[in-house]
């Protein structure tokens, strides 16, 4: 059983998606038609790093990049039984089970991006890597902290890999305690929002009215949802699982052992960099994880895949 797995904000880097477009027929129409109000075939090839690198920018050059990826994995008749994505990645599964179609990807995208960079701003916010730490520890290190300001864990990576964010003073001293509960090392990020925290209720609410004015189709495969780590179950809706995501955690180990119990055996990561499938090496190492970053890499997952399965 394959799954498709859609990298987050973080993984972007200037130059994706060139030699797709240059090499590959299919790729280029996700990044043509993208309904968004700046270059984004020039910002993906030629940059500079620090507008990608801007929450408005990054979400829909990498929804994008995913898109096209994920047409052209289809043209050869490669389709996943369960789609998930990590965080923004959430939306390109969501468009590789037929929920939206690509300008609705990519335009939502966009304004999530805005709408995250708007809840940020005049915040004094932080983002921090905790490692060796259960989540149990943590926890109780956020706990602590939380005369200071927000701070909660945000992502649940895959085992002794976590991410706390919230307002600064409250993560550095959650940092701190974390530390002292024996934690190996806390690494904060470059980030410019607290994102997944209830910092970004704002643009949940935001999103929220977007999603009133769209449509939903039925999903064609399951996707399993960041913030519930798993399928969607009975009484959920997209548009509220997705309001709810962007102000809470990623469980992304929790996703990693649905998908193994559900039957996975095979990963496809479609974004640029390897993060996902180091989390699934850490957390479900029997499952065969492949990546598709460059267009050399898709030529390389396609043959391996279709000679798995003659």
């Amino acid at each position: 059983m394959i799954a498709f797995v859609y990298a987050g904000q973080g993984s972007q880097k200037v130059g994706m998606g060139k030699d797709f477009y240059e090499e590959l027929p299919g790729f280029a129409a996700a990044l043509d038609s993208a309904p968004v109000d700046f270059d984004l075939k020039k910002l993906c090839f030629e940059g500079p790093e620090e507008e990608l690198s801007q929450t408005r920018y990054t979400q829909p050059c990498m929804v994008a990049f995913a898109v096209g990826v994920t047409d052209l994995l289809y043209q050869e008749g490669i389709r996943p039984q369960i789609a998930a994505g990590l965080s923004l990645g959430e939306y390109s599964a969501l468009y590789a089970a037929g929920v939206f179609d690509r300008e609705t990807a990519i335009s939502t995208v966009a304004l999530r991006g805005r709408a995250m960079e708007e809840a940020a701003a005049g915040l004094d916010c932080g983002m921090t890597a905790v490692l060796g730490l259960e989540r149990e520890r943590l926890q109780t290190a956020c706990d602590g902290a939380a005369d200071l300001g927000v701070v909660q864990i945000c992502n649940y990576n895959c085992p002794g890999q976590l991410v706390i964010g919230g307002e600064k003073a409250a993560v550095d001293r959650a940092g701190e305690l974390a530390k002292e509960l024996g934690a190996k090392r806390c690494m904060p990020l470059k980030v410019s929002g607290p994102f997944h925290t209830r910092l970004m209720a704002p643009a949940g609410e935001v999103l929220a009215a977007h999603f009133r004015t769209i449509s939903f189709a039925p999903m064609e495969l399951p996707v399993y949802f960041n913030c519930k780590g798993g399928p969607m179950e009975e009484g959920d809706t997209i548009p509220a699982l997705l309001e709810r995501q962007v102000q809470s955690s990623v469980y992304w180990e929790d996703t990693i052992r649905a998908m193994e119990a559900a039957g996975v055996d095979t990963v496809v990561e479609i974004g640029p960099g390897k993060a996902l499938s180091g989390f699934f090496k850490k957390t479900a190492p029997k499952i065969k994880t492949y990546h598709i970053d460059t267009a050399a890499d898709f030529r390389d997952v396609v043959s391996a895949l279709k000679g798995e399965n003659e």
